[in-house]
This record gives structure tokens, C-alpha cells and sequence, in this order.
């Protein structure tokens, strides 16, 4: 999949977020935070636009995040892609076909070493690595698996997406409004 050099993947947390993504240029975004009695309406709404959205798993109000609540997404609202950090949910976005899209944070040494053993089993389309403003930590886990990254979270100011970038993510996941601004696409 093909960012067009999108740099930033504009996050919404709010319906009034995403009625901006979706009359911006951007063509990539993320769902952050709704309740599962909106998902269906606000997925036609991105239906109509042409921006891909992808829909955080583990932040849906009203669903547990399980293998069984990623497969009524995949079936049901049936999003660009999803974003987890349950590998469960990963491997049943991937055998249904959708973008697969794994979080790590990086806490620590002993975390950095159970998310290697995860990715590898899951082997994710995608990683969104948190925080993302440690662009060391983006070369690494990127060579250490071969996947590409996202990266997010902490990350306030050009500065740092131009390093995250520099250090070989793909874009910056983010819900801050100065970012979508500095950033639109022409």
C-alpha cells in the first residue's frame, strides 16, 4: 500500500475530526475512540469520501477487543484496516484479508523482547510503534523485522516527524490538529 508520501495519518477521536480528515486531501486517516453504535454510520460517511480509514480495534467503546469482535469488524464494517495490539485480532484481520496493523509500545528492554516474539508470530502488514519520538527505536525494530512502520505517539512537532520519517517510518500517526494543518496535502 502506497502512502503517496503522505507523511501524516491524521487520527480522529471525535466525529467533527473526521468530517475534517474527510474534506481534507488526505487519503490515509485513523478511527480512534467511537462507540460501536456510530461505527456503521460513520463508516459510510467514510464510504463517500475517498479517504481509507483505519479503525482502531482496541478503542471501540461497547466491544471487547477479541479475535471474535475483529471478525464482526472485518464482516460488518469491514474498514480499510485494523489497528491492535492483540495479536488475536491482527491474525483475524489478516485472514480476512484486511490491513493489519500491530501497536507495540516500547516500555522497556523485556517489552521490546515480548513485541519481537509477538510480531514475529502475528507478522503484521504493519507496526505502529509508541513512542514514536525515539527515532533510534524506529531503525531498529524496522531492521530487526523487515516491517514497515508507523510511528506515534509523542510526537508534537515537525521536527519529530521529520526525524520519525528520517529514521524510516512510513508516517506519523497523530491526532493534532497543527500537525494536519503543517502537513495537508496541496
Amino acid at each position: 500500500m502506497s502512502f503517496q508520501g503522505q507523511k501524516i495519518l491524521p487520527a480522529a477521536k471525535q466525529m467533527k475530526q473526521l468530517e475534517k480528515i474527510l474534506e481534507s486531501k488526505y487519503q490515509y486517516g485513523v478511527l480512534l475512540d467511537t462507540h460501536i453504535a456510530r461505527l456503521r454510520q460513520m463508516y459510510q460517511l467514510i464510504r463517500q469520501s475517498e479517504t481509507s480509514m483505519f479503525l482502531h480495534a482496541d478503542l471501540i467503546q461497547g466491544l471487547k477487543n477479541d479475535e471474535y469482535a475483529a471478525e464482526y469488524l472485518c464482516q460488518e464494517i469491514r474498514p480499510d484496516g485494523l489497528i491492535s495490539t492483540r495479536s488475536s485480532v491482527i491474525l483475524k484481520a489478516k485472514q480476512k484479508g484486511i490491513v493489519a496493523i500491530q501497536r507495540v509500545f516500547l516500555l522497556d528492554t523485556l517489552a521490546l523482547e515480548k513485541n519481537y516474539a509477538l510480531l514475529e508470530k502475528t507478522r503484521p502488514d504493519y507496526i505502529e510503534v509508541l513512542p514514536g519520538a525515539m527515532p533510534h527505536m524506529i531503525d531498529e525494530v524496522y531492521h530487526r523485522t523487515g516491517i514497515p512502520i508507523f510511528a506515534g505517539g509523542l510526537i508534537r512537532t515537525p521536527q519529530q516527524v521529520e526525524e520519525a520519517i528520517a529514521a524510516g517510518a512510513l508516517a506519523v500517526t497523530t491526532s493534532s490538529r497543527e500537525l494536519f494543518d503543517y502537513y495537508q496535502p496541496d
